[in-house]
């Protein structure tokens, strides 16, 4: 059965640009993992990052969160440079999930997400030992926050469960209610619904919609292209590090560049061909081959048989004549 999903029209927003990035490259000795890539996202917009098997993609992402200091470009956030340090960028605004899932198991699910409080709290070392008033309702804060978050994404009801006791898909929505608890502009999803069945991956779906809808940006790595074309305003095609083509999903699904990166194109005059040449080659002088011995057995057979016939009749014939003679010469003996 076979689920319809429709794209949900954004909310009105004046657009201003979140994310600036320009001419990001990332080298690894002499090997090019991003080559000169511009993008920008603006204030309430999803934008899709697509492309093959190690295009870079997230080789970018760890470029705009300070994972990875570009070799050259510059990532800005609402105009301003960001520092190379990933904590640095969560503190700017800019929060990410990661492709393979990283919570703390041992963890509570509120525990958690009051992690991702730590760059929106003043309380340090002291003010914690101590544990004043300030601390306490610096605390008190965040808890009410991080359950807030939780409701939104719908794990309110196992606030108090360990995080690896989690179903795989409720572990992702823990990652983004982590995510969202540093209070974030722009939100970096790095392949949110791998692993999920469809139902799993349309509540993904809703759940980023939602989010959009509260004015933060989102950026997303998918490889579930059905998933990607109807959540994304805009679609952005990595290949070999370098952009290849964006614009809006329909544009993107009917670039016929697109297509050829992901299916592959056929080289002209390339050995394939005269491989498919040979065997066709092959195969016709094979049939003709076997038509010819088939008309050749059916010829031998009539010419064999009408051959024993004459040589039966010669046999008979001579039988005969001998017999005759034979008589003849008795009769010739009786006379006289």
């Amino acid at each position: 059965m076979t689920t319809m999903t429709t794209t949900q029209t954004p909310p009105a927003v004046t657009e201003t640009a979140v994310l600036q990035a320009t001419g990001v490259t990332m080298r690894f000795g002499g090997l090019t993992a991003v080559r000169d890539v511009d993008l920008t996202v603006n204030t309430g917009e999803i934008v899709g990052l697509i492309g093959p098997n190690g295009a870079g993609k997230t080789t970018f992402f760890n470029c705009l969160t300070g994972l990875y200091v570009p070799t050259e470009g510059r990532v800005a956030y609402k105009g301003t440079t960001l520092p190379a340090k990933p904590h640095l960028v969560t503190k700017a605004g800019i929060a990410r999930t990661f492709q393979n899932i990283r919570l703390f198991a041992n963890m509570t699910v509120l525990e958690n997400v009051l992690v991702g409080r730590h760059t929106r709290t003043r309380e340090g070392l002291f003010s914690a030992l101590l544990r004043g008033p300030g601390f306490k309702k610096a605390e008190a804060e965040s808890k009410e926050r991080a359950m807030e978050l939780l409701e939104f994404t719908g794990l309110a009801a196992k606030a108090d469960h360990l995080s690896r006791n989690l179903p795989y898909g409720e572990q992702r929505k823990l990652e983004i209610a982590r995510a969202l608890a540093s209070e974030p502009g722009l939100l970096l999803l790095d392949e949110p619904t791998a692993g999920m069945n469809p139902q799993e991956t349309r509540a993904t779906e809703e759940l980023v919609f939602s989010i959009r809808d509260q004015g933060i940006a989102v950026l997303v790595i998918e490889h579930d292209m059905r998933f990607i074309f109807n959540l994304s305003d805009r679609v952005s095609v990595l290949v070999q590090g370098q952009k290849l083509v964006e614009g809006t999903p329909a544009v993107v699904q009917a670039d016929e560049r697109v297509i050829a990166a992901y299916l592959g194109t056929p080289m002209e005059d390339s050995p394939e061909d005269e491989c498919l040449d040979a065997v066709e080659a092959a195969e016709s002088a094979a049939a003709s081959h076997r038509a010819a011995a088939a008309g050749t057995g059916a010829g031998t057979g009539t010419g064999t048989g009408a051959g024993t016939g004459t040589a039966s009749g010669t046999s008979s014939g001579t039988g005969t004549n001998t017999g005759a003679g034979t008589d003849t010469e008795d009769h010739q003996e009786d006379t006289k």
